[in-house]
């Protein structure tokens, strides 16, 4: 039943950019009226955090343990993309999403999958056309078209990407962006094809042409990608066109922060504090349309206390009147979520992943720690026996993904730098954005011992040394059923095992492995069908002539 009660404190008005003493009264879940008051207790009421892009999927929860987990940091609503699963699932993936997260107390908004699968040239589980996209924008509860990976269809002008983008306008959804790198002309043209936002940017130089032309930028701080850095000098520039996002979040990494932590930062260096705290809350909500309060009256009863406007720490957090987070803990009951997946993939064995020596230079993917983008080196080929061999020595390791939707497949194999591993390997079937095996690895049988680990449990992440360790993920490959504080404490084991025993320095290997099939973001990467260049849009050769 809606909450009523009153709460007093320093109301921070980020309409009006003011502070000022207040009784907050809710009656029934809503605010129905603030008053002046004097004295007030020695804390502050400000609206919840919103996450204004994340896959939720990628915190290896459901919506309804991710919102358990984010309301402690005073996070009170995400935009969510829920293409992860729609990779494996389709439609019905969505579907689960929005059901798994609708009993919980938290503001859920998830977005029409619009590159389902990202490219064609991978296998994914399920794809989404125009008339699926169509039809999942014409329900109340996906209220916007998420991000448009193929922006090479969308400067080109590929009649299914405007199709797509075209049914979000028509019903005047918002349509979101992703172009890493975009620049120049093609900017303007990705624009002016209907894309609103974008999260990629990596540079201050890339994040202004993309608002010159005429773009909010989401500023990105996740498990891989960190961005923040390079881009918070926008909040003097651009104030009133910025947001944050974590994009994708590790269960570790969400056990410790949200984005609570971005504007501590942000204030720590000087910005005003205005423009921070209406980038955290009140522009996504605006620019969504979301139906998330702004501690104004008439609005929901969303809202947080935290002690002062500069530790920022969060004391409650209340969504619709319900008291969720209190001192840290989650006052949300663990809802039991329904086992839903897609896993056909076979057992594999060392020898599956050997490389014909087929020249005596190779070209290596290049992987870099926290971030998405890749680069790629050429080296002379290790060879052993006529075979293409990891050499750990050099930090040449074997990558390979393993088709999980098709039984009998071979698997795709090149060669990764950037790792550190002196042993071992480690798998996983969070592999954007198909979710097909990823894996990494110095010998070709702990390759097999890590890929199997995750074949057996139909889904996970694993790692192989002189044992096996793995963390079952059995929603679709990508989410474990368990509550988020056990599944952060056997990830951050997980990511213990890979840096003790096999020698990664790497702040999230998993987070980084992940992203080394995502064919959208540059450069080298490697798909079930084979090394690619996302910059030329093509399959390569593992040997260079």
């Amino acid at each position: 039943m809606p909450a009523s009660f009153s709460i007093a404190g320093r109301l921070v008005d980020l309409h009006a950019r003011a502070v000022r003493p207040a009784t907050v009264h809710v009656q029934d879940g809503v605010i129905a009226r603030i008053e002046p008051t004097e004295p007030v207790p020695e804390r502050h009421l400000l609206p919840g955090f919103i996450d204004a892009h994340v896959h939720v999927e990628s915190a290896m929860l459901p919506p309804s343990e991710f919102a358990r987990a984010a309301v402690r940091h005073g996070t009170v609503g995400t935009v969510s993309d829920p293409h992860e699963i729609a990779n494996v699932l389709g439609v019905e993936g969505v579907e689960y999403m929005i059901a798994d997260g609708r009993p919980v107390p938290f503001h859920f908004a998830f977005g029409a999958p619009s590159c389902v699968p990202a490219t064609p040239f991978e296998t994914s589980g399920a794809e989404l056309g125009p008339d699926a996209v169509s039809a999942l924008l014409d329900r109340d509860d996906v209220p916007y078209l998420s991000e448009m990976m193929d922006y090479p269809g969308a400067v080109d002008g590929a009649p299914n990407v405007l199709a797509k983008i075209r049914a979000a306008q028509v019903r005047d959804k918002p349509v979101d962006g992703h172009a890493p790198g975009l620049r120049g002309d093609d900017v303007a043209q990705y624009a002016a094809a209907g894309i609103e936002t974008d999260h990629e940017c990596v540079s201050i130089e890339e994040a202004r042409e993309k608002l010159e032309a005429g773009m909010k930028i989401a500023i990105r701080e996740g498990s891989a990608a960190k961005n923040f850095d390079a881009l918070i000098p926008l909040m003097d520039e651009a104030p009133d066109r910025l947001m944050f996002c974590s994009d994708d979040r590790h269960p570790d990494a969400l056990a410790e922060g949200h984005i609570d932590t971005l504007v501590r930062r942000a204030l720590n260096r000087g910005y005003d504090r205005f423009d921070v705290l209406r980038a955290a809350c009140v522009h996504p909500v605006e620019h969504y349309g979301l139906d998330v309060g702004l501690l104004r009256e008439g609005d929901p009863a969303d809202f947080i206390v935290v002690d002062d406007l500069d530790a920022l720490n969060v004391q409650r957090t209340y969504v619709e009147g319900a008291l969720v987070a209190e001192e840290g803990e989650t006052h949300i009951e663990h809802v039991a979520s329904d086992v839903v997946n897609r896993f056909d993939a076979d057992p594999v064995a060392p020898a599956d992943f050997r490389v014909p020596a087929g020249g005596d230079r190779l070209r290596v993917i290049t992987a870099v720690d926290n971030q998405l983008g890749t680069g790629e080196e050429v080296v002379t080929t290790p060879t052993d026996d006529g075979y293409a061999v990891a050499d750990p020595d050099r930090d040449v390791l074997k990558l390979a993904v393993v088709n999980r939707y098709t039984e009998e497949s071979t698997p795709a194999v090149a060669f990764v730098r950037g790792f550190g591993l002196d042993g071992g390997a480690l798998a996983s079937s969070v592999a954007h954005d198909s979710h097909n095996v990823v894996a990494v690895g110095a010998r070709d049988d702990a390759l097999a011992r890590a890929v199997n680990a995750v074949v057996r449990a139909e889904g996970g992440i694993s790692a192989a040394a002189e044992g096996t360790q793995v963390l079952p993920l059995p929603i679709a490959g990508l989410m474990s059923d368990e509550p988020y504080d056990v599944v952060a404490r056997r990830y951050t084991r997980l990511t213990d095992y890979v840096r003790a025993e096999l020698g990664s320095a790497m702040d999230a290997p998993f987070m980084t492995l992940s992203f080394l099939s995502l064919l959208v973001i540059p450069q080298l990467k490697l798909s079930d069908r084979g090394l690619f260049d996302g910059a030329a849009f093509e399959f390569v050769d593992r040997f260079v002539d």
